[in-house]
């Protein structure tokens, strides 16, 4: 089918990657001329395993790209707006960039034309498609819109669009439906994954077809909103357990072990850690509630979610002063920038946050970051200096403070880091050690939901279930 999608952003870029390698015709809009300009010239403009790939593979063929919205328009059979969302001073979802679009494409209809809700958007937004549609002149008869959220996470973003856990499609008519289907159809009916040059699945795993979800519109809008909620919820959860686990004594890793173990609960979004951030929790969260109480409902719980994730970040500021007692003048070395691992993503970045609270206290940073440097050397103080790998920000710091969960975090050589340091003393936000280990290693090791350890505890018993002794190292 021939598909234009509208922005060239992190959710049109993958989707339109994704659905080129699906066998459909994409027309990548953008009104900025650098960014097409640098997409035509072959550069990826964000850090996402296999994209760089697939864009190399499509383009020019099944792949291209265009600043002309109202031909790009014309020529398809499905529009997919992508474009940003971002939230209001009030926390409303800013929709107004959606509206230019829906207003645009109307001149371009001329044969049946689907309009789709790609970005994250509030329930009855489609409504709101379909009216500024009609109000420009076009007959109901000719257009239809759906909503197809999208459930992408950055780093894992291609291999969560080529083999998701449900495909979400919000239509009202058939003729919609019909169509949406035809999409994804590559997918559901499992041809897509018996070529062979389909990207792998993540996990090496063979690929079983999704099941494709059709809803209302509406219900579709709130899908979203609710799912994102619903993963925040358990990502806040988590953070106060640990909370609880300090204050008590305990190990808030054999403690969500447990819960996770639990089929109603599972182990995924139970990692406690210094918060969640990117481009979607918190404003999808903001945008939620909006709207919840915009129609009447005071939604108590997204309040105390939002307020338990900006408190962690509070806590773990106090772990850096509890193990330096003053901060000016301290030379802190932080791995880590993006929001998570596996992204360049520096968008609310709870790291980010937390470094700029530590500038205004007086500290001296250096930092590294497999993938987010540049970007945030745009956002960060020009005081804060960057190094080239972990050990070289080490080297001479009063502390390391690990604040990103990437995987080469997880597997440093610990005496090579217990060298490079001043003073060997680590504030792990991501809980990516053991701590009977780091003290073994001669760390004073803080850590989220565990109580810290110095090296003087290296030669304590450590005992499991079971009365072993275990010292484990794990990411």
């Amino acid at each position: 089918m021939r598909i234009a999608i509208v922005g060239s952003g992190y959710v049109g870029l993958v989707t339109g990657a994704c659905f080129a390698d699906m066998g459909h015709e994409v027309t990548l809009v953008d009104n900025d001329p650098k960014k097409l300009a640098a997409l035509e010239a072959g550069e990826c403009p964000i850090h996402e395993k296999f994209l760089p790939e697939l864009l190399q593979r499509h383009q020019g063929n099944k792949l291209r790209y265009s600043g002309d919205l109202a031909g790009a328009a014309r020529v398809s059979d499905a529009v997919f707006i992508a474009v940003g969302t971002p939230p209001t001073d009030q926390g409303d979802a800013d929709l107004s960039y959606v509206e230019s679009v829906a207003r645009e494409i109307s001149g371009s209809i001329d044969g049946f034309k689907l309009i789709v809700e790609k970005s994250t958007v509030p329930v009855y937004t489609s409504e709101w498609v379909r009216k500024i549609i009609l109000r420009n002149g076009v007959r109901a008869e000719a257009f239809g819109v759906a909503s197809n959220p999208e459930f992408l996470r950055e780093g894992t973003a291609v291999t969560d669009f080529l083999y998701p856990d449900r495909i979400v499609v919000g239509v009202d008519d058939e003729r919609s439906a019909d169509l949406m289907r035809r999409i994804y159809a590559p997918l559901a009916n499992g041809e897509y994954y018996k070529h062979a040059d389909a990207i792998p699945h993540a996990l090496g795993e063979s690929a079983a077809p999704p099941p494709l979800l059709v809803t209302s519109t509406k219900s579709a809008e709130l899908i979203k909103h609710a799912c994102n909620a619903f993963l925040a919820m358990k990502i806040s959860f988590i953070n106060a357990v640990a909370s609880v686990c300090e204050s008590v004594g305990a190990d808030v890793g054999e403690v969500r072990r447990g819960i996770g173990l639990d089929s109603r609960i599972g182990p995924r979004f139970l990692n406690p850690g210094v918060g969640y951030g990117g481009s979607c929790f918190p404003k999808d969260l903001m945008a939620f509630r909006s709207v919840a109480r915009e129609y009447g409902y005071e939604f108590g719980l997204l309040d105390e979610v939002i307020r338990i994730n900006e408190d962690q970040r509070q806590r773990f500021l106090r772990k850096v002063r509890s193990a330096l007692w003053t901060l000016r003048g301290k030379r802190l070395a932080v791995l880590g920038l993006a929001f998570k691992g596996g992204t360049d993503d520096i968008r609310e970045s709870p790291a980010i946050l937390i470094i700029e609270q530590l500038l205004k206290e007086g500290c001296r940073v250096v930092a590294f970051d497999p993938a987010a440097m540049d970007r945030a050397k745009e956002t960060l103080s020009s005081s804060v200096e960057y190094a080239p790998d972990s050990y070289s920000a080490a080297q001479g710091a009063d502390a390391l403070l690990i604040l990103t969960e990437w995987e080469e975090f997880a597997q440093l050589d610990l005496s090579r880091l217990a060298e490079a340091l001043r003073y060997p003393i680590v504030i792990d936000g991501r809980n990516l050690y053991d701590p009977a280990t780091m003290a073994a290693h001669g760390f004073t090791y803080y850590s989220v939901g565990r109580s810290p350890v110095t090296a003087e505890e290296a030669d304590a018993p450590v005992v499991q279930a079971g009365g072993r002794r275990r010292a484990e190292k794990h990411a």
